[in-house]
């Protein structure tokens, strides 16, 4: 009985060790998994995104004022030196007075006349306070000159010279040629040009007017 049991066991131990044999044999071992593989390596030159920009507005750089380039002076135009006031000189007016012929009585003419002697002329100034009025008569040429010692260059403008009277009955009407019966203003008298050199100034400022004319009155007969 004990060697049958034994001999039970050790056929239980074949048949089971030739089982697994067939089972390892049909079915294959199985194999352990890989590994998972490694990372890639960490490189340095790997692109990074990009950096935003700051959130605060970059600070503008300090502004200056523009420099302004240095400022020239003023230029003034060269001062002139002070005009001397005019100088005042005595005063002297000439003219001549004419008695026109009979046939041109009523014109404004001097053909055919002929210089009247004796005539009576005025010199009438108001440029002063009192003003004054002086009287001559002409010449045998028909000429008067007045030299007044209270008048200067200063007020000539406001003086004037006008016929009054003639000697002559049939010449005695006067004419306003040259403004003679209403009164001529003083004009100066033009200089000479120099010959060779300029002379010394006169001492006088000289006034010319007319010429003047008389001439027969209205009832006067005329003989041509």
């Amino acid at each position: 009985m004990a060697s049958n049991a034994m001999l039970l066991s050790f056929l239980f131990i074949a048949v089971t060790a030739v089982c697994g044999a067939e089972t390892l044999n049909s079915h294959p071992p199985a194999v352990a998994p890989l590994p998972p593989p490694p990372p890639p390596p960490h490189h340095h030159n790997h692109t990074h995104p990009p950096t935003p920009p700051p959130s605060h507005p970059p600070t503008p750089p300090p502004s200056h004022p523009p420099v302004k380039p240095p400022a020239t002076p003023p230029s003034y135009p060269p001062v002139k030196p002070p005009t001397p006031p005019p100088q005042r000189k005595k005063v002297a007016v000439q003219g001549v007075v004419y008695c026109k012929s009979c046939k041109y009585r009523g014109v404004n003419t001097l053909v055919g006349a002929s210089p009247l002697s004796g005539a009576v002329v005025k010199l009438q100034c108001n440029n002063t306070k009192k003003g004054f009025t002086e009287q001559l008569k002409t010449d045998k040429n028909g000429y008067f000159f007045f030299m007044p010692q209270n008048l200067t260059s200063s007020g000539s403008h406001k003086c004037k010279v006008s016929l009054v009277s003639s000697p002559l009955k049939n010449c005695t009407v006067p004419t306003n040629l040259h403004a003679g019966a209403v009164g001529a203003i003083l004009f100066g008298t033009p200089k000479p040009p120099p010959v060779i050199a300029p002379a010394k100034p006169p001492p006088l400022v000289i006034f010319t007017v007319g010429p003047f004319a008389f001439e027969a009155p209205k009832k006067f007969p005329c003989h041509y």
